[in-house]
């Protein structure tokens, strides 16, 4: 088991730790400034109390 440390205080993990799957993340620049874009372009109409409006 595991020694943890809390606040100064030590105790004993009572569950064995789960293996974890790696995760690779990658930049993609092309795919990222093509959504920013597409965003940018949209223009949703939003509706506060009946009023709509655009942000």
């Amino acid at each position: 088991m595991t020694t943890l440390l809390y606040r100064g205080q030590q105790y004993a993990q009572h569950k064995e730790v789960a293996p974890k799957q790696l995760v690779e993340l990658t930049y993609r620049r092309t795919v990222y400034a093509n959504n920013k874009l597409k965003a940018a372009q949209t223009h949703p109409v939003l509706t506060y109390r009946g009023q709509e409006y655009q942000k």
